[in-house]
């Protein structure tokens, strides 16, 4: 904890007071559960099977009773929107893909390194919401707050080093990038701390640790895996690399599961990691996520709607997890 705070304190001195992160509430259903489908990288005018992932999604939405959708990023191929203006593209991989009725709930977002080689700041802006009320992205970081869970979204593409080289990245409102994630990560400190949620889920779009093509992304494991192990986080869910994969970590109950399968896929490249691999699957489908104040249980599904891998996770009396799939 001490190695933590330090870590934190010297990269606050090179940022301005940190500000609280925006909330979303969202109220689970009367039973105090809540069913969460997750997908990623996925935004290509319905190609590259996207399509078929959305129907499935619409399938399992409807039999799990799902209350919302999160996105992990990488929305809109290859670079994100042109502008708040983008419509016209915006409905092709979106509105008029996920046209399930029991998709039509919040989808809560995060943007992956392809929406920001585009306008940055269109997914955010009131005009795209406008288009489609489904739409949530209020912040580039922000919390979903459901009673038993609370969901951190972090925008992650800003710890990459290697992006601040390439010209076509859209820094507004980020640059300069010490002070950028000085913050956040000063603002996510206190969110997880303060946070009395059963559950604790952070969303970043690239993986902490991974077995596909990407592998671990070390920025985040210098900066972001630190945080998560100091306050009991239970999930980390990424998009980025486009495979299903889920790895539990070798040295704290955090598991690190990865839903990029949203399109295009099958890319076959692999890289080692140093966590335990449960499964990886290299190809597209998505994630379904249904929590209890005891128990979640959650399941890897293709593109034909067919279950891959499933696990549960339990609860005990001291809030810690045990693993009982």
């Amino acid at each position: 904890m001490a190695a933590i705070a330090i870590l934190v304190s010297a990269l606050v001195l090179l940022s301005p007071v940190a500000a609280e992160l925006q909330r979303v509430q969202h109220s689970p259903k009367e039973d105090g559960s809540l069913t969460v489908l997750a997908v990623g990288d996925w935004g290509r005018g319905g190609q590259f099977n996207q399509t078929l992932v959305a129907e499935q999604m619409g399938v399992i939405g409807e039999k799990l009773a799902a209350d919302f959708v999160i996105s992990t990023g990488d929305n809109f191929y290859n670079d994100g929107l042109a502008g708040d203006n983008d419509t016209a593209f915006f409905m092709a991989s979106f509105t008029d893909i996920y046209t399930a009725s029991s998709l039509q709930k919040p989808w809560y977002i995060v943007l992956g390194n392809h929406d920001y080689t585009g306008d940055a700041l269109a997914q955010q802006s009131p005009a795209i919401r406008e288009v489609d009320s489904r739409w949530t992205s209020v912040n580039k970081s922000f919390i979903v707050e459901a009673d038993i869970v609370d969901f951190f979204l972090v925008d992650t593409s800003p710890f990459v080093l290697k992006y601040w080289n390439e010209s076509k990245f859209d820094w507004r409102n980020v640059a300069p990038r010490d002070t950028y994630i000085a913050t956040l990560l000063q603002d996510l400190d206190d969110a997880l701390a303060a946070s009395k949620a059963t559950w604790k889920v952070v969303v970043g779009h690239h993986p902490v640790s991974s077995g596909c093509e990407h592998g671990n992304t070390t920025e985040l494991r210098e900066h972001l895996l630190p945080l998560l192990k100091a306050h009991g986080v239970d999930m980390y869910l990424n998009g980025h690399d486009h495979c299903l994969q889920r790895i539990s970590s070798v040295d704290s109950p955090v598991e690190f599961v990865t839903s990029g399968g949203g399109s295009k896929a099958w890319a076959g490249k692999f890289k080692a990691t140093s966590d335990k691999m449960e499964f990886l699957y290299d190809g597209q489908g998505f994630l379904s996520m249904q929590l209890t104040a005891a128990e979640a249980h959650l399941a890897f599904y293709d593109v034909s709607g067919a279950v891959l891998h499933s696990w549960g996770l339990a609860k005990s009396a001291d809030a810690s997890i045990s693993n009982v799939s």
